[in-house]
């Protein structure tokens, strides 16, 4: 009896296409396909896996509502879908910073603790972790996504140029200098019992060329 070939599954274009034809279901394979990774973005760009988990039905709410603007790259959406994050993000930001200054007009006995404010970064535990965490806070915007869509997400930088919507040459530059930057800002433990110090362990910073 002859193997019946089993079909590949179907790419990222595909599914696509036929969400922007309205077919809801394929949609939903995209959401299952990439789902994690843009959850893994926001909670990186937040500090917040509670807040990751709302703003990763944010997002992809988002792009059905913007499927016939997708950009793929080698025939994935999920350098698109990382665009569409960040500007959610941004956007809750912005949210957030207004509602802190209406909050801050309000006289104190009207202001309740938000219960977000006493969330810990639970990414972040160890001390090595945790510098690292801060001296991405220094960075300005643009530095910052470029290295945790092309360190921690692992896009080549064709890939992250469409997330971010600048040139590639753009994300090589900025990613170089918040390189340089971090490697500068993240301090190695303090030193233990008198020997040779050990060198501390060097950041990850590394991102595939795009063929």
């Amino acid at each position: 009896m002859n193997d019946v070939p089993v079909p590949p599954h179907p790419t990222d274009g595909v599914l696509w296409r036929r969400a922007t034809a309205g077919d809801r279901e394929s949609f939903g394979v995209l959401f299952d396909r990439h789902a994690e990774a843009v959850r893994s973005y926001c909670a990186r760009r937040t500090g917040s896996l509670d807040a990751a988990d709302d703003l990763v039905s944010i997002v992809f709410l988002e792009a059905w509502r913007r499927r016939e603007e997708v950009e793929l790259v080698d025939d994935l959406a999920l350098p698109w879908l990382y665009g569409v994050a960040r500007r959610t993000v941004q956007r809750r930001w912005r949210t957030a910073v207004r509602h802190r200054q209406a909050l801050s007009r309000l006289p104190a006995s009207m202001v309740e603790p938000d219960p977000a404010d006493g969330v810990a970064a639970r990414l972040d535990d160890e001390r090595h972790l945790e510098r690292v965490r801060v001296a991405m806070t220094e960075l300005n915007a643009i530095d910052r996504d470029v290295i945790l869509l092309c360190v921690w997400q692992g896009l080549d930088y064709a890939s992250a140029s469409v997330a971010l919507g600048v040139p590639i040459g753009t994300v090589r530059s900025r990613l170089s200098r918040a390189r340089g930057r971090l490697r500068d800002a993240v301090e190695p433990d303090p030193p233990g019992p008198p020997g040779p110090p050990a060198d501390p362990a060097p950041l990850p910073l590394t991102v595939q060329e795009h063929r």
